[in-house]
């Protein structure tokens, strides 16, 4: 027997890794693939697998870290950046697709239990799915991206809020007002409990550890499981589920709690086990528990169930978006991004049969109507986008606004006097020198090594935008670039690569989301050498038609050999770094030196 679950593991997680890879390509999450390889070998297609005890259990504590990454994933300052839309998308967003799905449910003659679990599944959004697909369309520093990442926090925060109420509804078992009473105080205690030891004890233990100077990651690593797990048995001793108190240990192990450094790897740890270890445990065996019955039996509930989540998701976005100001048009794109469904709903369909609320059949619906409604996001979302750009609606806005520039030569300083006019822009160097001749030239400057983290803090670098590294040295730049990212979270970052650097500084760039300054490799001193020496000429040139940087590159190549592409200036005149990782519109003019 035990062979024969070792066995099953196997399959599972080689499965897992071949569904999400193909989803992944197609430009899905994971989870779809996931979802699909479970349905193809578990009873529904090939029967060659099924669940077992050791499966649940791993997809039990699957479940519970996924949650714990997903609070941690969670930042309330983001929610402060698009806040008044985004809570207008989050309340339109659920509320209308809620009752939707509820009154559908009831109208097929579902119980009122099952029709409020059907009614949470479809209220809920993917986090995943729209983070993916924001990237690949270019669309992360737009103010939709802000808008649909707030609005997807606050809509499975409050579907985990409801959830929980409807747990302690399912422990009291009727309708007796003591009773009722008895479970929302056990209920509201929880939130009491968690929340002081979250505020208050979190960080004391934090700074008790940072006094002590300990900074061993796997002892860490397991303080947070047990805090993880003793939040989740309060959960249950509440009467609520174990995902909540991991939800609620995540959110408050995010930030402040232990040392920067030692969050973000234990992140990057709870990322790995749950997301790359037990988390597709629980949905290949999710997959499992699906009937293909359904598409005979129950073919008119799919469909229903299906047309009003999406109905419900995009036009009760676009309804409840209307005060914000930002037209219809915009409140239709943010609901098309909303509409896709992913592991939360996924969850708590689960958790719904697992507890004998919804029958197979409607978990089977639940988990189509997810596959269905994220297939569809990268689509209407695409249509929309272009569609608001045509029309010059697409408004573009940086959340974390400021430039944290390493390197005060003279190209580092003629960049910043540039980036300075509006922007916040500060330059660091390990050359005093270099330092004080910035400062000559008005701009903020810092003495430092730039990859000591104080360097960094007293550069203010968490509230900066982007990260731009300056120095001949190639290693240098990606170091602190990694740092800026791992520990400082910086959005952005851009890199100057020698053209000795071999390809694996080039892989660097792409695991920490970084960018080639200049958008080639450049050899920073024949520059720095014309800038001091009053022999760099400044050029402007207005593209007519959008191009990559790389491609203008390559155009001007073929008619100049020695020219340096530092800025881009929209028609507003607003400035920003020459990178790779860049598309310029037309309109849009191109500083050069030459």
């Amino acid at each position: 027997m035990e062979e024969f679950n070792i066995f099953n593991l196997l399959i599972i997680l080689a499965g897992a890794w071949v569904g999400g890879a193909a989803a992944k390509k197609l430009g899905y999450p994971a989870i779809l693939g996931e979802l699909v390889i479970g349905i193809i070998l578990g009873p529904a297609v090939l029967g060659m697998l099924e669940t077992s005890e050791m499966i649940s259990i791993l997809a039990e504590v699957g479940i519970i870290l996924l949650m714990v990454y997903i609070g941690m994933e969670i930042n309330f300052r983001d929610l402060g950046k698009a806040s008044w839309p985004g809570l207008l998308a989050a309340i339109g967003g659920f509320v209308v697709p809620f009752g939707l799905g509820y009154y559908t449910i009831i109208l097929f003659d579902g119980t009122q239990m099952a029709a409020l679990f059907v009614a949470i599944a479809v209220g809920v959004t993917s986090l995943a799915t729209k983070s993916r697909i924001l990237v690949d369309l270019k669309l992360l520093n737009t103010r939709i991206a802000y808008v649909l990442m707030a609005g997807a926090l606050i809509s499975d925060t409050l579907a985990l809020i409801i959830f929980a109420g409807l747990m302690s509804f399912v422990d009291v078992g009727n309708i007796d007002t003591l009773g009722l009473t008895w479970v929302a105080g056990k209920a509201i205690l929880f939130f009491i409990f968690t929340a002081v030891g979250g505020i208050y004890l979190l960080p004391l233990l934090g700074k008790t550890l940072s006094r002590a100077k300990i900074k061993d990651r796997t002892l860490h690593f397991t303080l947070i499981l047990i805090i993880v797990f003793g939040f989740a048995e309060l959960a249950e001793l509440a009467g609520l589920h174990s995902i909540l108190g991991a939800f609620m240990a995540g959110l408050f192990i995010r930030d402040g709690v232990f040392n920067r450094q030692i969050s973000k790897e234990i992140n990057d740890i709870f990322h790995d086990v749950s997301i790359g270890f037990l988390a597709p445990i629980f949905f290949v065996s999710a997959g499992f528990n699906v009937t293909l019955d359904i598409f005979q039996t129950d073919l008119w509930m799919l469909i229903a169930v299906t047309l009003v989540a999406m109905i419900g998701k995009i036009g009760g976005t676009a309804l409840f978006y209307l005060p914000s100001g930002y037209g219809w048009r915009e409140g239709l794109t943010v609901g098309t991004g909303m509409n896709g469904r992913g592991a939360v709903e996924i969850i708590i369909a689960g958790i719904g049969l697992e507890m004998g609320i919804i029958s197979a059949e409607i978990f089977s619906i639940l988990v189509f109507m997810a596959i269905f409604t994220t297939l569809t996001v990268p689509v209407f979302l695409t249509w929309t986008t272009k569609w608001l750009k045509n029309r010059g609606e697409l408004i573009h806005q940086e959340s974390r606004k400021g430039f944290l520039i390493l390197g005060a030569n003279p190209l580092g300083i003629h960049l910043a006097k540039h980036l300075a006019k509006e922007n916040d822009v500060t330059l660091v160097d390990s050359n005093r020198d270099m330092v004080e001749l910035a400062k000559n030239e008005g701009l903020n400057a810092i003495f430092g090594n730039i990859l000591k983290e104080e360097t960094m803090e007293q550069a203010h670098a968490i509230d900066k935008g982007t990260f731009i590294a300056l120095t001949a040295n190639s290693e240098i730049n990606l170091l602190a670039a990694q740092l800026a990212n791992d520990s400082f979270y910086i959005p952005k970052k851009i890199v100057l690569m020698d053209p000795k650097e071999s390809g694996a500084g080039v892989d660097l760039l792409d695991r920490i989301d970084a960018s080639s300054m200049f958008a080639a490799k450049t050899k920073l001193d024949p520059w720095t050498y014309k800038l001091s020496s009053n022999s760099a000429a400044e050029h402007e040139i207005l593209i007519e038609e959008e191009m990559s940087t790389r491609q203008w590159i390559k155009e001007q190549k073929k008619q100049q050999k020695d020219f340096l592409p530092i800025l881009i200036v929209n028609p507003e005149g607003h400035k920003r770094p020459f990178h790779f990782h860049d598309t310029i519109s037309p309109g849009e003019k191109i500083i050069y030196l030459q």
